[in-house]
């Protein structure tokens, strides 16, 4: 059976995740948000006491990782049968997240269990690498993008509903920055595949966005 797959690619802050969310939702298919994937690893290794130095140890936790994403009212990550999501953006989840990005064997793991979200009757992956690495075959690929002052000015405008006073020349250095640090890295570094359709959600509404995506779709 032929397994349709839809990659979103794109920088921190085009939309990508609202319109993944909406898009799978939309077509009932399975979502991944590759994003946090490691920041989840992370939260198992502090939930069992794992030695962060101990490689095969973070090795067989990761390998026996169970994750499931849901998209009703926003994302919702289960770890285990656990929602994790509060504590996906917490600080000591990134620190623990970076420690373990850094060992190639756990990637690789960790690639396959992106792959395994691949299931009938379709699935929506977002990220940064998914049309170029995870799924490089896929039958739909978009990257989705946006300026930087327009993806700051989101994430300004976001914080502030959220009663976090900001500085929005801090908020666009920020995203400039990891600009350069997703597209410079070495391994799977943020590019627009080939054969990906380019949409720059600049001056674009999310439905707009979510729109054009789902007329990629065929026999919807």
């Amino acid at each position: 059976m032929h397994i349709p797959v839809l990659t979103i690619d794109g920088p921190s802050g085009a939309g990508k995740g609202t319109v993944s969310r909406i898009v799978a939702k939309k077509l009932g298919w399975n979502y991944l948000d590759s994003g946090s994937i490691y920041r989840s690893l992370a939260i198992a290794l502090l939930q069992k006491n794992a030695d962060l130095t101990n490689e095969n140890e973070i090795l067989q936790i990761a390998q026996t990782l169970d994750l499931a994403f849901e998209c009703d009212d926003g994302l919702v990550v289960k770890l285990n049968g656990e929602d994790i999501t509060a504590q996906l953006g917490t600080e000591v989840t990134g620190s623990v997240a970076s420690i373990v990005a850094a060992i190639p064997e756990v990637r690789q793991v960790l690639l396959q269990k992106q792959k395994d979200f691949k299931k009938p009757p379709g699935l929506v992956a977002d990220g940064r690498d998914m049309g170029t690495v995870v799924f490089p075959d896929a039958d739909i690929k978009v990257f989705l993008t946006a300026s930087a002052s327009e993806r700051s000015e989101r994430r300004y405008k976001q914080l502030m509903e959220k009663g976090i006073d900001v500085n929005i020349q801090r908020i666009t250095r920020e995203i400039e920055e990891r600009d350069c640090r997703d597209k410079g890295r070495k391994i799977a570094p943020l590019v627009q595949a080939d054969d990906a359709l380019y949409i720059d959600s600049s001056a674009m509404t999310i439905g707009a966005v979510i729109a054009q995506v789902l007329s990629l779709v065929p026999q919807r």
